[in-house]
């Protein structure tokens, strides 16, 4: 029983860091890899967060966490617990293994000249021609705690034990470094319905020092 155990936490573990492997640039096309330099886009207004009811209560009793090493907050649920707290790269995840969710922040640190406004835009131009290929199903701008940034999810996987992603991509200033934010939130594509309100929640309920 005691070797079952292990070889279920073992592989959930395995299936973690594969999910955090995606958020680091460059590794995968899922990735936020610099995206090449573009006219930055202006057509769509910026939204603000608008969590719903059902967004609320999901948060509700919750806890607020703390990012001493990058200025940064977040409510997660209740019983949500940590899993990484490094200087670049902060995961936390619900109760359960495979069919939990996960809330995972990378930052990359940007040289002084690098032209973020129109990497932005490349992302965002990325991510519409995802769209039109059915990859994702929600495209818009969003400024989290007053920070413009790129928000979009992914389409249901073909594969229900693959992962679904809810990600926010965007630039800061902090600490005089340029930075990359680039926050993700995810579960199977199956249990994606069933953590959405609470993964919503918490990406809206961001803050950051900018």
């Amino acid at each position: 029983m005691k070797q079952l155990t292990a070889i279920v936490f073992l592989g959930f573990a395995l299936s973690l860091c594969n999910l955090v492997n995606k958020l680091k640039p460059g590794e995968n096309k899922n990735a936020p890899a610099p995206a090449p330099a573009g006219t930055p886009s202006t057509s769509d207004a910026v939204e603000q967060p608008a969590p719903t009811a059902e967004q609320v209560t999901a948060l509700e009793g919750g806890q607020e966490i703390k990012w001493d090493q990058q200025g940064m907050s977040f409510k997660v649920p209740a019983k949500w617990r940590p899993v990484t707290n490094e200087t670049k790269m902060l995961v936390w995840h619900s109760p359960g293994s495979w069919d939990g969710a996960s809330l995972i922040v990378n930052i990359s640190p940007m040289s002084e000249n690098f032209p973020a406004d129109m990497s932005l835009s490349g992302f965002y131009e990325n991510a519409k021609t995802r769209a039109k290929n059915g990859e994702v199903d929600q495209v818009k701008w969003l400024a989290i705690d007053g920070v413009k940034g790129l928000q979009f999810r992914e389409a249901n996987p073909e594969q229900p034990d693959d992962q679904r992603r809810l990600q926010w991509i965007g630039y800061r200033k902090y600490a005089g470094q340029l930075q990359l934010v680039n926050l993700m939130l995810a579960a199977r594509g199956k249990d994606f319905a069933r953590h959405q309100d609470a993964m919503y929640g918490v990406l809206y309920s961001t803050k950051m020092v900018h």
